[in-house]
């Protein structure tokens, strides 16, 4: 058994991450509305022993809902439902801290922490849609500086709030009538320059300590926030040096914020299209690509590139696009689209097909041991501490790598066989969050 061991995340999405899977004989577009093709999911990862499963999320529909919507449930309520189905599995969702307020947050996340034994995590976004904005009374999307530094409030309000609560402050004293020790219940009475909140949070602390705090975003300011907060990252890499350079950059930053780099799980996203041979799996991902809708994929690629491009010819390349500093929504995605079409000189129709699989994440086609191969070969040469599987279709996509990689991964060591923690920062490797007003914090500051 190798020391170092992946963790692997299940990020679901509808009936998978292509955006034509919904229209593909492989799935059952009613599956989009019944939670019973979500929970049966989630056992589906806990078979195959995955550390979590993940829900993405947006707040608009969009203008392409026409041909595709991704965000069809509120992925803490989805989860609560997932908890109630599953014994073992993390379940992680992501809430803006846009238009969001911490306290609501806290609490909404502290739930699903206590509902599911310790199971919850919590993927900070920063949204960056105009479409959202609208729904919030805004007429464009704040700055990107703005929106990362009302994050940086936003979860050290957020982070207050679980420690409100301290260990055993519920005592439950039926013979004395003493529900809890008002002692070990704290205000936390923030004054900030965007929150004002004076605690304590109505919910005691959780299972695990708080729910683990995951991020996505690869621009200068995600990165730091990444170093400063989370202790796992989801992020999209297409080469391997490419990875190798995210690891390596994120992880040395960690030190400046005190942080030793094993606090943080960098899970790059890969989408697998697997079967038993190279040719079939080929074809698979090709079948796909040809459901692919040209009018969704150009308001897709609009968005991330920041120029209208419906009119624009799909046997063109792009047009030329604005320098990074221009782009308030998702700098890093902007540059990955932005190099991929420049290095491989791609007409936008072959963009669309390269990006319909996942949005800019890798995708790799092939059978099942040169799957786990490529997955080794990163997580090995320093690129990935696990990765992010995001199947192309859904339940078969998952159940495929379930059943045929993570064998392949138990087999060489690289993979537990059995779960050997009940929470969800266990599995990732992390102890219990102390909170700062725990006893035994105190007692470490007192003697220091």
């Amino acid at each position: 058994m190798s020391e170092r061991q992946f963790h692997l995340n299940a990020f679901l999405m509808g009936v998978g991450h292509h955006e034509a899977a919904w229209r593909h004989p492989n799935t059952d577009a009613a599956n989009l509305l019944d939670v019973k093709h979500f929970q049966n999911l989630g056992r589906i990862a806990e078979r195959g022993k995955l550390d979590s499963v993940f829900f993405a999320d947006g707040l608009a529909v969009g203008p392409r809902v026409k041909h595709n919507t991704q965000a069809i449930f509120e992925p803490v309520t989805l989860l609560s439902a997932i908890a109630a189905a599953t014994d073992k599995v993390g379940l992680i969702a992501t809430a803006s801290t846009s238009y969001g307020d911490p306290y609501t947050l806290a609490r909404k996340f502290a739930s699903l922490d206590h509902i599911s034994g310790g199971r919850g995590g919590w993927n900070i976004v920063t949204s960056a849609g105009a479409d959202e904005a609208a729904n919030f009374g805004l007429g464009a999307v704040p700055a990107h500086s703005d929106r990362y530094e009302r994050a940086e409030e936003f979860v050290d309000v957020t982070l207050d709030l679980w420690d409100s609560w301290e260990e055993g402050a519920i005592l439950l004293d039926e013979e004395t009538g003493v529900f809890a020790d008002p002692d070990r219940v704290h205000r936390i009475d923030h004054d900030g320059p965007r929150f004002s909140v004076a605690g304590p949070l109505n919910s005691p602390r959780s299972p695990q300590g708080r729910p683990l705090l995951v991020q996505a975003g690869s621009s200068e300011s995600g990165k730091d926030f990444a170093a400063r907060y989370a202790e796992a990252v989801f992020t999209a890499q297409r080469t391997l040096e490419q990875g190798q350079d995210f690891y390596s950059d994120l992880k040395s930053r960690l030190i400046r914020y005190g942080r030793n780099p094993d606090d943080l799980k960098v899970l790059p996203g890969i989408v697998p299209f697997i079967a038993d041979t190279e040719d079939e799996a080929k074809a698979l991902e090709q079948s796909f690509t040809d459901l692919i809708s040209p009018e969704y994929s150009l308001r897709q690629l609009s968005n991330m590139v920041g120029v209208d491009l419906t009119e624009h010819s799909l046997d063109a390349p792009l047009p030329p696009l604005p320098d990074l500093d221009h782009i308030q929504g998702n700098k890093s995605r902007y540059q990955l689209v932005k190099d991929l079409a420049e290095t491989e000189k791609l007409t936008v129709r072959e963009l669309i097909g390269k990006l319909g699989g996942g949005r800019g994440h890798r995708t790799f086609a092939g059978t099942a041991e040169q799957v786990a191969d490529e997955l080794t070969e990163w997580f090995d040469k320093g690129a990935a501490d696990g990765f992010n599987i995001m199947p192309p279709y859904l339940p078969g996509g998952l159940e495929i790598f379930v059943d045929r990689v993570v064998p392949i991964l138990q087999s060489r060591g690289l993979f537990r066989t059995e779960y050997t923690e009940s929470t969800l920062r266990g599995h990732y490797g992390l102890a219990e969050s102390v909170g700062k007003r725990s006893r035994a914090t105190v007692a470490v500051e007192v003697s220091a």
